[in-house]
């Protein structure tokens, strides 16, 4: 399936107008500063794009940041604008006409950003065999995928690799496409439908304990959206399994508890994050009004408190006692199912 997904990518598709859904290419609500970090990007590396969403987490300058299945390296360039010129992006992709493309246009971008040096770098590579290309463990500070974890045979490695290559705190934030119900096999082998990001999807469900068994206990749900299959001759196929585009942060934390759980803690946001100066969306349930007392469980306390977000936030409580379960989610489909699936207030990736 890999050799399909580089035929794929590399040879029958040259624009984003060649998908024949939209389930891999759905930028919407881009917030004014990550549409001027676009505007800033190579046409060329535009042109060829095909993720779902942007996949941009807070609190990005200075970062090291690695990108999962980097494409024409349209991300990793408005990554390379966001982190800085302290910061550093690593895109891995297997397709060589893709990284032709990414390639292509360091100095531009250098240039562009007026950087003396580029801090960019792309790796030719699959994204379940991260040990391959040399990068150490423990080195980096974000990973990011769009939409590409779900074209991968061995989602399972993924996970695996990401969690290894992350520092203690870090995270793993990516939009990807995720079913209602396991994909029959046979549709698993078209490689139209797994190269339009659907037959590749994971069960949500199967999702969750992936990640959990890779070391991320307590996955987090950002933003999420149902698709829509206008393609007439595809939903004929497929058109039985409801697909979502949904976005994830996973933290690398030892020792979360499987749920949330209540020990009277509670955090202020004291603002300072970039873009996110009055409210800070963690997930879909936790948006944070700057300087209002935030009951939080266990497991949130930690995310906030053991990652580069630490610096912006007041904590306060232990676990020394503990009241019960916090807020148990239950193992309930977590995707909305009506249009409008984002968090109320505006929270995005």
């Amino acid at each position: 399936m890999n050799e399909a997904v580089k035929d794929y990518y590399g040879k029958v598709l040259q624009h984003s107008d060649d998908l024949k859904t939209d389930a891999c290419c759905t930028d919407t609500n881009i917030p004014g500063y990550l549409k001027k970090a676009l505007s800033a990007v190579h046409d060329e590396v535009s042109a060829r794009y095909y993720g779902c969403g942007l996949v941009m987490p807070q609190q990005l300058e200075g970062m090291r940041i690695l990108d999962l299945g980097s494409g024409s390296g349209r991300d990793c360039y408005v990554l390379a604008l966001l982190v800085g010129e302290k910061g550093s992006v690593v895109g891995v992709d297997m397709t060589d006409e893709q990284l032709e493309v990414a390639n292509r246009h360091l100095d531009w971008h250098r240039e562009k950003f007026g950087y003396t040096h580029s801090n960019v770098e792309f790796k030719k590579g699959y994204i379940e065999k991260l040990d391959e290309l040399g990068l150490e463990d423990n080195s980096f500070d974000i990973i990011v995928s769009n939409c590409v974890i779900n074209l991968s045979p061995d989602k399972h490695s993924v996970l695996e690799q990401a969690y290894r290559l992350l520092k203690p705190g870090g995270e793993l934030y990516f939009s990807d496409v995720y079913s209602d119900r396991r994909v029959e096999k046979e549709l698993v082998d078209d490689p139209v439908l797994y190269g339009e990001c659907l037959s590749g999807a994971l069960y949500w469900n199967d999702f969750l304990n992936l990640a959990k068994k890779a070391g991320f206990l307590d996955p987090r749900l950002v933003e999420d959206r149902p698709l829509a299959i206008d393609n007439e001759e595809i939903a004929d196929r497929i058109g039985h399994i409801n697909f979502f585009s949904a976005t994830y942060r996973l933290f690398k934390l030892d020792g979360l508890e499987s749920h949330c759980e209540d020990y009277g803690q509670a955090v202020v946001y004291k603002g300072g994050i970039a873009h996110s100066e009055q409210k800070f969306c963690l997930d879909k349930h936790h948006l944070i009004e700057k300087g209002k007392m935030f009951p939080v469980c266990g497991n949130t306390c930690r995310m906030l408190n053991e990652s580069r977000f630490q610096p912006f936030f007041e904590f306060y409580g232990n676990t020394n006692t503990h009241y019960g379960i916090f807020d148990d989610c239950g193992t309930l489909m977590p995707f909305s199912s009506g249009e409008n699936s984002s968090v109320d207030e505006g929270c995005g990736c």
